[in-house]
């Protein structure tokens, strides 16, 4: 885990971007610190209201603001709970226990993360010094919440591997910030520590974060003078805004640079497969798997499943970006089993297999199962609606027939009576 602690002028600005966040679906509020209410509860205004009148005690304290962001390991998948636990630690281990606070879980990087907003100025007027609190009291409750909560450390390893903790840029997104900027920052962020091997593959990557590295058509000027642009793109990968030439970033990431990092990665990553190919060999492994839920898996062990469809929205290619150990894969490069084509035929087969089956089969094999475990094998990818119905009978049990008998037996002397 690698923790980073900013300070600012204004408490508004920090939580005006983390609730934009929210609003834009990057980010959600997952829970709150020294609140009159859980953050569910509140609003905008209220979350705002709390902090700054707190602040107002102690009109010296200038840098008011405190923006702290936890980064965990691509593989660190943590639920909103765990995540609660570990940032009420941290925030009570360097002294902020008593401080009101809020925490938001961001999905704009490449890794887990979250952020904590709260202020300087305790509840009685006095100022918490902040003097060294990243060497000290920082550091100190990192090490042991990697110990208490099993996380990745962050001391003792390369330099490589501290970058997969360190914040990633955030995704480009056209409109809401300096386009040049936010490309440079995933730019620079991606070319210098992923491997790929192809143009291909370092779009794949970039598809991640909104940008892709353009050669332009066959006959346009860009491609035949051996140019490169960088453009924004939609959640559909379509273009928006005005590309920006490669030579005018500082690192200068044009195709002749490109060219020299195929070659060179093309040597260093010819281990890196096994990882991924076991990764979706075990999400196959006694399961009948939808591709949405496969991909969710893969998801869990820090692999994101980029796919590349046609026009009519078919999959006709899949690339596997692996953020633990920085390596980027055509399926096919993997072998035949992980080509899109191969894939999709073993979903297709799960998909056809459970339509094929007749419902009450399906209930008699989870009836007999008696496990969660079995019944997910047999309905997953049914919607958890029908799930619940399917099963009403065994977990009713007794009582529920009971409860059927009664409500015949009642209709039954109502009618007599009538009768009479």
């Amino acid at each position: 885990m690698v923790a980073v602690i900013k300070t600012g002028h204004s408490v508004r600005s920090v939580f005006n971007y983390n609730e934009n966040k929210v609003r834009e679906g990057a980010a959600q509020c997952i829970g709150e610190g020294n609140y009159p209410m859980p953050a569910e509860r509140m609003n905008p205004a209220v979350k705002l209201g709390r902090m700054l009148h707190q602040n107002a005690l102690n009109d010296n304290v200038k840098r008011g603001s405190v923006h702290i962001s936890l980064n965990f390991h691509p593989s660190e998948n943590y639920p909103p709970e765990k995540l609660m636990e570990i940032a009420h630690a941290y925030m009570e281990k360097i002294g902020f226990a008593e401080q009101p606070y809020l925490v938001y879980q961001h999905h704009d990087a490449g890794h887990p993360h979250i952020h904590i907003v709260s202020i300087k100025v305790r509840a009685d007027g006095s100022r918490i010094d902040l003097h060294n609190i990243g060497k000290n009291q920082s550091e100190k409750a990192r090490k042991e919440l990697e110990k208490d909560f099993g996380l990745v450390p962050a001391e003792g390893r390369n330099k490589e591997d501290i970058s997969l903790l360190k914040p990633v840029a955030a995704r480009a997104q056209y409109g809401r910030m300096e386009s040049k900027k936010a490309m440079s920052a995933v730019v620079h962020a991606v070319v210098s520590s992923y491997k790929y091997t192809s143009l291909a593959e370092l779009n794949a990557v970039l598809q991640l974060y909104n940008i892709k590295a353009d050669r332009g058509s066959e006959n346009s000027r860009v491609f035949t003078s051996g140019g490169l642009l960088y453009r924004i793109v939609d959640q559909s990968g379509k273009s928006i805004g005005v590309p920006i030439k490669a030579s005018d970033f500082s690192m200068r990431p044009t195709l002749a640079f490109l060219e020299r990092k195929f070659a060179l990665n093309n040597s260093e990553k010819a281990f890196e497969k096994t990882r991924i190919r076991s990764a979706v060999d075990n999400a196959f492994f006694g399961k009948n798997l939808a591709l949405d839920r496969l991909v969710l898996l893969l998801e869990k062990q820090g692999i994101s499943t980029v796919m590349r469809k046609s026009d009519a929205g078919l999959v006709y290619g899949l690339t596997y970006v692996d953020h633990v150990t920085k390596c980027v894969f055509n399926g096919s490069a993997l072998g035949r089993n992980y080509s899109a084509g191969a894939v999709l035929e073993r979903c297709g087969k799960a998909v056809e297999k459970r339509q094929s089956a007749p419902p009450d089969m399906n209930l008699q094999k989870s009836r007999a199962a008696g496990s969660p475990q079995c019944s997910e094998k047999v309905f997953d990818g049914i919607h958890a609606k029908m799930l619940d119905e399917l099963l009403k009978p065994e977990w009713r049990g007794d009582d529920g027939i009971g409860k059927f008998k009664g409500r015949r037996k009642k209709r039954k002397r109502k009618g007599r009576s009538d009768l009479n």
